[in-house]
């Protein structure tokens, strides 16, 4: 029997990875690890640069989720300024994060994830993707094209450009909104809810097919972090931190972000290069917990807009306590997609929106500085330390994707465990391993800031190191 199974690299996941699976001499799984294989330095880079460059150069981080990078580094630029934002550039912040939300989310289901759930597990490879997709129902491709080009538009619009927007800086953002794109960013809107209308429909008509998928594709025990408001509610851009537990108990409340090193820990294991984070009271690698809409959606009370919170309720049914399978992030992350549509129509509704006065300038008065906020895939923190001329001196980014290790790690094993039959090999049965990971949505470029092809090998070898088979595509 092979010793190892190798899938290398994962295949529809932002960035590049590779999946191990161990098989004893009993021909049974054993264990499997998630090996992140590139190496992050984007750290060490900021090192040197003045404080006011650094929302610009951090929406290089990533293409897919910029935004929530530049809102991050302008919050710490902030901190490090000692000032206070003006309420039409915070408003401004709060529209482009969720507008990254809805695209990146509606990237993440229609584009990576839809292929699996609208044409099954083991559908052909030619067939499993978005091409897939769109032969099966054109309709249903071309409206998930649809809100994250309404997503895109409006970081465009707001922000000046779709990729990398460096607009908003230390101190607020750079250029105030006016009537025009208020305009056609509410045009959008009514398009976009009935899209969402008809995603979340379709979605829960599925579940039912997956059961056994939803059961040991990532069904766990762990915690959850998210960010809320003060009334418990969803909060994308300021808050407090809330950790529960599986159990649905709030284990820690009203923690801030801004001492976020007082909590979560940072560790490392040989075979990977990203980093384990936990939370530091349960110690490692017992302090698992999770990020992301899942999590957010466990944490939070309420949405706090109305067509999400009746969703809201329906998800928190699904389980007496915490929803656990990981194969919900599916559904929390259309009911977040939803969610955003709603606050994007309360914003540009709002007439300070307008105002010009959009940035309060200094010169650095802090020499520490600390910007948090909910990302796509969770909650981002970015740390900076500057010197007297307000160049960085050191800088941490804490990513979302990198939180979910551990979690992600466990869900693959237990998936692997359960699907995997060493001895009947099936190409579906590897494609489940990996819908393990896409239930997370990790996007690599942010935890390892590096750029790969994607081709998928798998090889089957004897424990002496011996050839059995190889099968490659892409």
């Amino acid at each position: 029997m092979p010793e190892r199974i190798l899938i290398h690299p994962m295949t529809r996941i932002e960035g590049h990875a590779k999946i191990s699976i161990w098989v004893n001499d009993a021909g049974d799984v054993e264990s499997a690890q998630f090996h992140v294989t590139d190496f992050r330095g984007f750290e060490k880079i900021c090192e040197g640069r003045p404080l006011h460059e650094m929302p610009g150069l951090m929406a290089r981080v990533c293409g897919i989720c910029p935004v929530s990078h530049v809102v991050a580094s302008s919050k710490a630029g902030d901190a490090l300024l000692g000032v206070e934002v003006p309420p039409a550039a915070v408003k401004q912040r709060r529209i482009v994060n969720h507008a990254q939300v809805l695209q990146s989310h509606a990237l993440s289901f229609f584009h990576l994830s839809s292929p699996d759930l609208l044409l099954g597990m083991d559908a052909t490879v030619d067939k499993r993707n978005i091409f897939g997709v769109i032969e099966r129902d054109a309709g249903f491709a071309r409206r998930g094209i649809r809100l994250r080009q309404f997503g895109q538009k409006v970081i465009e619009l707001v922000g000046g450009k779709r990729i990398h927007p460096g607009w908003s800086v230390p101190g607020g953002v750079q250029t105030a909104v006016t009537a025009v794109v208020r305009d056609e960013i509410a045009a959008w809107v009514p398009e976009a809810l009935e899209s969402m209308g008809i995603a979340l429909d379709r979605m829960k008509s599925l579940i039912d097919s997956f059961r056994e998928e939803i059961e040991h594709i990532g069904n766990f025990p762990s915690l959850f972090l998210g960010t809320v408001n003060d009334d418990g509610a969803l909060e994308f851009y300021d808050g407090r931190i809330r950790i529960s537990d599986s159990e649905g108990n709030t284990v820690a409340d009203g923690l801030d972000p801004l001492r976020y090193h007082t909590y979560l820990g940072e560790a490392s294991e040989e075979w990977s290069f990203m980093k384990f984070p936990y939370y530091k009271p349960l110690g490692y690698p017992g302090g698992k917990y999770r990020v992301g809409p899942l999590a957010r959606l466990n944490v939070a009370t309420s949405a706090g807009t109305p067509r999400a919170d009746r969703e809201l309720r329906e998800f928190k049914h699904r389980a007496k306590g915490a929803v656990c399978q990981s194969f919900h992030y599916h559904l929390a992350r259309l009911i977040e997609m939803l969610h955003a549509v709603e606050r994007i129509e309360e914003l540009v509704a709002d007439p300070e929106l307008l105002s010009e006065d959009v940035r309060t300038k200094a010169i650095p008065n802090r020499r520490e500085g600390i910007g948090s906020c909910e990302a796509p895939r969770g909650t981002l923190f970015h740390h900076y330390f500057v010197d007297a001329d307000g160049l960085i001196r050191k800088a941490n980014l804490l990513i979302a994707t990198s939180q979910n290790n551990l979690a992600m790690n466990q869900a693959v094993e237990q998936t692997a465990k359960h699907f995997v039959l060493p001895r009947q090999l099936r190409e579906g049965m590897l494609n489940r391993v990996e819908a393990a990971i896409r239930c997370y949505d990790p996007c690599l470029s942010c935890s390892t800031h590096a750029l790969g092809q994607m081709p998928l090998i798998i090889e089957i070898r004897r424990r002496s190191g011996e050839l059995l088979d190889r099968v490659e595509r892409g």
